[in-house]
């Protein structure tokens, strides 16, 4: 006889398809953009723990799709869950998402929607396997898809998966056993009595697979026998047809070859350096004048001074500018070490160790510490610097000429290659043909890419080939890339309408991660490789170099002001600020702005008006008719089997419908007892029905059941009697 497998071990089965999927996952954190991947794997727990329990679809249904709802209502919307402002935004999400996919603008696709997808794939795959592992007990091919899974993402990405693919072995040689042991107990059908009572079956898979397992680990093994072709198929990628060709990957942080940009990279949080500040602000390292087409570089060789006593004559703003004093720290981690000095802009003393020497290149603002002569990093050191605060109204008062500019500045800061395409000077004038000052200038290219379709991306960024400008390439064909392409297409573009313009390296502000106790106390911040950052400076005659943020997810950290009347100063722009995309960049943004910024509604009349008795009626009619479905689901497949019967005279069906026998008889109050053979079981129906229908359908059984010789004739009699017995038994 065919029996159940007892819900302990398929429940042990399903766990371990559960472990296996988990490793699908865990990569994901590492690879992808996912910050929240906890809140995913309870996910994960939550539907495949309503699978194995086995609960009926109508009621797992409603609760993994309102367990998906208050995920996506924890993790993106601030609204009151299922309140007017809710549905509000989940409407515009859907609509804006809607359209973003029909016009095939993937990158477009909002994090809450990729979410919502990422979660109903969770919840198909928890369905999925369920069958694969339980009901069919064909596992072996998710298991080859999960070791080429993880073998393509060790070789080809930076998630190590050496410990997943050893968790992976042990987990699937268990269910190996477990499906092979449980095929042969079906095929057989061998009774469980036994098998509930005495799980030392279980002994000889584990021993198994423990010694596999230790053998592996024990063993002596060889040497890579061939090279690794990860690099050689990077190259081919990257460079087939010629210098420049495909898409680089590289590492983010701080480089000093400049000359060749474009390509994608990967994420490296390694943390640079620490720094206890009071206020947000850059860390400037250098600034390079000479573009390319391809890259920056530097138009000279640096010219280092000498500096006495920690005193920094580098002056990068006017004494006219207002300022605030302050004092920084910075200390080094580890052995990371940059052999320059990074600085807040102003700086004016750098106190470092007595053995060290400061040496500064005015042109490029590169400040050097040497020890005996060669390029070192202290430790430690402190930094007093003056923070400037530009008023925006003197530098409106900069209009199209370059008067007063010391010598050299225009040409140096203004230069351009010959191989530019016009069209990038013409798509600068046409940003700026409303704007008749330097500063509304710069503004205008600023914030041009945040409202023009561009997108923020790390991954998949094109390197120019060699007859493509790196500027043009940007702003025309891909509209992607990182600060790298954003700030240097503004320099580019304001050198094209003749304002002095230069690329600025260095690092952004980092993230707190101890806050001080009071008002007066400094933060600590964490710098990591991640926060290595590019971004612009403008010259403004009688103001000095200005800086600029074009790159979306960044603001501007400079201090900006309006010297006006209070009627003015409140129409005029506090300071500049650019917009975010959806991605979360590489360089962790100072703010961000792809936080809801949606106001509080002010009243009922803005939200949706919701009749909350239209829905209450709603919801009981879908209860009643759930409950006369539920009620009557013995009855629909008695006459769903039985036309099957009826056309399909075969053993598979007889068996099919006998099977569904008991299953009713049993829900009755009539389970067959596990001492009872068929026969005595169905002598005892036949008693309690008065019919003779059960024994003949049992004989019948056992026909199937030991010699699988049963083909009904198309007049028998069979279908019928098992009709007329499920009939009295169900009225």
């Amino acid at each position: 006889m065919n029996t159940r497998i007892p819900f302990l071990y398929t429940s042990l089965l399903y766990i371990c398809a559960f472990v296996l999927f988990l490793e699908w996952l865990y990569p994901v954190q590492e690879i992808g953009d996912v910050t929240n991947l906890t809140v995913f794997i309870l996910y994960t727990l939550f539907c495949f723990s309503l699978s194995m329990l086995d609960v009926k679809w109508w009621i797992s249904f409603p609760l993994k799709g309102i367990g998906m709802l208050v995920i996506i209502d924890a993790l993106f919307v601030p609204a009151s869950f299922l309140s007017g402002a809710w549905f509000e935004r989940v409407s515009m999400e859907i609509g804006f998402n809607v359209h973003a996919l029909f016009s095939q603008q993937w990158f477009e696709l909002t994090s809450m929607f990729r979410s919502v997808l990422f979660l109903i794939m969770i919840w198909m795959l928890s369905y999925l396997l369920y069958y694969w592992f339980i009901v069919m007990k064909r596992i072996f091919v998710f298991i080859l898809l999960t070791f080429i899974y993880l073998s393509v993402l060790d070789t080809f990405t930076t998630y190590d998966a050496d410990a997943a693919i050893v968790r992976t072995f042990v987990v699937s040689f268990v269910a190996l056993g477990m499906t092979n042991f449980f095929k042969m107990i079906d095929g057989e059908s061998l009774r469980f009595s036994w098998f509930k009572k005495t799980p030392m079956w279980a002994v000889p898979l584990a021993v198994m697979v423990m010694f596999a397992v230790l053998v592996g680990y024990a063993a002596p093994k060889f040497d890579p026998q061939w090279p690794d072709p990860v690099p050689f198929i990077r190259s081919a990628a990257d460079n087939a047809g010629g210098p420049g060709a495909g898409s680089a990957i590289q590492k983010v942080g701080y480089g000093n070859d400049d000359s060749r940009l474009g390509g994608g990279f990967v994420q490296d949080y390694s943390v640079i350096f620490q720094a206890v500040a009071k206020n947000d602000h850059y860390w400037r390292v250098e600034t390079k004048d000479v573009y390319t087409g391809k890259g920056w570089e530097k138009s000279s060789e640096p010219s280092f001074k000498p500096q006495q006593n920690g005193n920094i004559s580098l002056k990068t703003f006017q004494n006219s500018v207002e300022t605030e004093q302050w004092t920084d720290t910075v200390s080094f981690q580890g052995d990371k070490s940059l052999k320059k000095l990074v600085y807040p802009y102003g700086i004016k003393q750098a106190e470092m160790p007595k053995d060290l020497t400061l040496l500064l290149d005015s042109t490029y603002g590169e400040i050097r510490p040497e020890r005996n002569g060669e390029a070192a990093n202290p430790a430690k050191y402190s930094v007093t610097y003056e923070k400037p605060s530009f008023a925006i109204d003197k530098l409106r008062e900069v209009r199209g000429g370059n008067s007063d500019l010391p010598e050299g500045l225009q040409e140096r800061y203004t230069q351009l290659p010959a191989s530019l395409p016009d069209r990038v000077g013409e798509l600068a004038e046409e940003i700026t043909s409303d704007d008749g000052n330097r500063y509304d200038k710069a503004r205008s290219i600023e914030t041009y890419f945040g409202r023009s379709g561009f997108t923020y991306q790390i991954k998949n960024v094109p390197v120019p080939k060699e007859d493509q400008d790196y500027v043009d390439q940007f702003l025309f064909d891909s509209q992607k890339g990182y600060c790298d392409n954003y700030s240097t297409s503004m320099v580019v573009m304001l050198r094209s309408l003749d304002i002095p313009a230069r690329w600025v390296k260095g690092f952004t502000s980092g993230e707190v991660i101890q806050s001080g106790d009071s008002t007066d106390d400094y933060d600590v911040y964490e710098i990591t490789n991640a926060n290595a950052h590019s971004w612009v400076e403008a010259y403004f005659p009688g103001s000095g170099w200005v800086p600029f943020e074009p790159t979306q997810g960044f603001s501007n950290l400079a201090d900006f002001h309006m010297n006006i009347d209070e009627t003015e100063q409140d129409d005029a722009p506090d300071a500049p600020e650019t917009e975010a995309p959806e991605n979360q960049p590489e360089e962790t943004p100072e703010e961000d702005t792809t936080k809801d910024t949606t106001p509080e509604k002010e009243s009922n009349s803005a939200s949706f008006d919701i009749n909350w008795w239209y829905v209450l009626a709603g919801a009981g009619v879908l209860l009643l008719f759930s409950f006369i479905v539920y009620k009557m689901r013995f009855r629909w497949k008695t006459v769903y089997l039985f036309r099957k019967l009826q056309r399909n005279n075969d053993a598979k069906t007889f068996q099919e419908a006998y099977h569904y026998l008991l299953k009713v008889l049993s829900h009755q109050g009539l389970a067959k007892k596990p001492d009872q053979t068929l026969r005595e079981f169905s002598k005892q129906i036949d008693s309690r029905y008065n019919t003779d229908a059960m024994n003949q359908l049992t004989r019948n059984y056992e026909r199937v059941l030991y010699k699988n010789e049963l083909n009904l004739d198309p007049a028998d009699e069979l279908p019928e009697l098992w009709k007329q017995l499920m009939r009295q038994i169900t009225t």
